[in-house]
């Protein structure tokens, strides 16, 4: 359900994108559980069944999953403007840090402590992207659902044992759920 786009809420959107993003290191699958426990967990603005199918649409799309996510929960939370409030929010950090960097590139390049702490940072992005599998592993075995548990198995097999592309994979799976999604409609209009 769409809010009304007032300051409040704006300001609420923009600096919730802003931090997470500002904190996130190590791509998109890092700000998945980290926007679950902001906007689920904390601030209760979606449920798990949406930021689980907001997680699928944004893997799904073209574009960095943590601006498809900003799209879709800003229109959530506030329609058209709180889509683009989000999305600034979620692009300035980057934007800044980057901007910075390339100030000083050569600077960061030799410098060891630097490199030894962005080697460190990678173990805590590996310890988040677990975490992020292990709640979607556990969200689609909440579901029951004997088709969406083999569909991650047969993935998961297709992708670590065969080396099956993960583009592959997903638009393979997009097309079997909209399959899904048909029957399901089939059913009941009939």
């Amino acid at each position: 359900m769409k809010k009304k786009a007032d300051a409040k809420t704006l300001w609420k959107l923009f600096t919730s994108m802003f931090v997470l993003s500002s904190c996130t290191f190590g791509g998109g699958f890092v700000i998945v559980s980290l926007m679950k426990k902001k906007f689920v967990d904390e601030k209760k603005w979606l449920d798990e069944d949406e930021m689980l199918d907001i997680t699928a649409i944004t893997q799904s799309t073209p574009g960095p999953l943590p601006v498809n996510a900003s799209v879709i929960i800003g229109y959530r939370m506030a329609g058209i403007l709180g889509s683009a409030i989000a999305v600034l929010g979620t692009i300035l950090p980057p934007m800044i840090i980057i901007s910075l960097i390339s100030l000083c590139y050569e600077q960061f390049r030799t410098n060891v402590v630097i490199a030894t702490a962005l080697r460190v940072t990678r173990a805590g992005v590996a310890a988040v992207i677990i975490d992020v599998t292990l709640n979607l592993t556990s969200n689609v075995l909440k579901t029951k659902r004997t088709m969406y548990i083999a569909m991650m198995v047969v993935c998961f097999i297709a992708v670590a044992v065969f080396h099956i592309s993960a583009m592959v994979v997903i638009l393979t799976c997009l097309l079997i759920g909209i399959a899904d999604a048909a029957l399901a409609y089939r059913k009941v209009a009939a």
